[in-house]
């Protein structure tokens, strides 16, 4: 570690591993103190750092890793955030999203009023899913309920669902971008995802946190998954001349009920989630 120099209300200083260095900048405030590693794009040299500040905070007895309590600024500029959309919708598929973003592109989708897409009606959701799409690189992986009621009847366990599909997102992605950083929501145990990556996807460093809709990259993957999520529900309803609701309440259970009067129990397969409760309410 090189020598510190003071800057407004903290510190900032050099470190060095290997042949490796980067800045990094710790500040004071009344909320306390937050480490900001954003000037360092070296994905080794943030890796060990990481890991070194984790160690710390678990001797102190404090929990949770770094990612998670960090904010924008703590990420490097140049990064692929994942969400997903219909995990907790009965009708219609599980889709994730990946999206890739620099500085530029952040700052453009800051602009357009890119945020979490729970915050945004659905054609806002659609008119920035658009938007989105003119001039990030992104990917989209979606997973019909057909194929979803076989691979969660085979792996029994919905985060390692869905860490598959942020996997693929990520390695999709990485055939379009240099990239070595990525980002998700914390939905589960973080090896889960590194567990799932291929080739490609073993040279990222991984972050996740709680709440990581707060940063643009996800935020923006959160729309494209929405988007696509609504689209294929309306696809279903044209298919089936129902319209299939969101989410998993009474009115789904009645539209489900309905369904299969009409359309049989088998078909529900076509459609639906199988392993939520509303199949055995059915």
């Amino acid at each position: 570690m090189g020598d510190y120099h003071e800057i407004s209300y903290g510190l900032q200083f050099y470190i060095e591993y290997g042949n490796s260095k980067g800045l990094v900048r710790i500040y004071e405030s009344k909320k306390g103190t937050r480490i900001d590693l954003s000037q360092i794009n070296e994905a080794a040299l943030l890796s060990n750092i990481s890991n070194i500040l984790n160690v710390s905070d678990d001797k102190k007895g404090k929990s949770g890793s770094l990612a998670s309590q960090s904010n924008s600024n703590d990420y490097p500029s140049e990064i692929i955030g994942t969400d997903e959309s219909g995990k907790g919708d009965y009708f219609g598929p599980l889709v994730i999203a990946g999206v890739y973003l620099d500085n530029k592109l952040t700052k453009q989708l800051n602009s357009l009023g890119v945020t979490d897409s729970k915050k945004l009606s659905d054609k806002q959701i659609e008119v920035l899913a658009k938007n989105i799409k003119s001039i990030c690189q992104y990917s989209i992986v979606t997973i019909g309920n057909s194929k979803y009621n076989e691979l969660y009847k085979k792996i029994k366990n919905l985060n390692k669902l869905l860490a598959w599909g942020h996997a693929r997102a990520i390695e999709n992605l990485l055939e379009k971008v240099d990239c070595n950083f990525a980002l998700s929501d914390q939905f589960g145990d973080e090896k889960l995802i590194t567990n799932a990556l291929l080739q490609n996807g073993k040279k990222i460093t991984l972050f996740q946190r709680t709440k990581a809709e707060e940063i643009t990259a996800v935020a923006a993957a959160s729309i494209l998954a929405r988007n696509e999520y609504v689209n294929k529900l309306k696809q279903l309803s044209n298919k089936y001349d129902i319209d299939f609701p969101k989410g998993a309440s009474d009115t789904v259970l009645h539209v489900a009920r309905e369904f299969v009067k009409k359309h049989t129990l088998s078909e529900l397969n076509q459609v639906a989630k199988l392993h939520f409760k509303t199949t055995e309410q059915i």
